[in-house]
């Protein structure tokens, strides 16, 4: 069978940051746990360096730890939309462990949002690929 590929199609495309995501981003860099936590629905869902956290308590003591308490900052570089969620790309800076990581550490965050509560998130560590 012979196939061919005319053009590719893309489907994300750079948006505007706004709503529930956004003012997640503002509250964790004005370091407020209450107003960060709000943000995210009942049964949210973070995955933060392959860990996983579920649900409003495991949620918010992720935030209290290592969000808040860690004074981090997220200088947002990047919004994408993909199929209604979003994609952000942004420099990370605080006072968390810096060992054996860039000197700008600029992460990925895959946002879900559903009825403006985010239901999950994914931060990673990710660069392009070499092909």
């Amino acid at each position: 069978m012979n196939r061919t590929v005319t053009q590719e199609r893309i489907t994300m495309k750079p948006t505007e940051l706004s709503g529930v995501f956004a003012d997640y981003l503002h509250a964790i860099n004005a370091g407020d746990l209450d107003a960060a936590a709000a943000c995210f629905a009942d049964d949210g869902y973070v995955n933060d360096a392959r860990r996983e956290f579920v649900g409003t308590a495991a949620v918010r003591r992720w935030i209290a730890k290592e969000m808040v308490g860690d004074h981090v900052q997220i200088d947002v570089r990047e919004v994408l939309e993909h199929h209604g969620d979003f994609i952000v790309r942004g420099a990370y800076d605080g006072t968390f462990d810096k060992t054996d990581l860039p000197a700008e550490l600029i992460l990925t965050s895959y946002a879900s949002v559903r009825d403006e509560k985010i239901v999950s998130l994914v931060i990673v560590f990710t660069r392009p690929a070499d092909y």
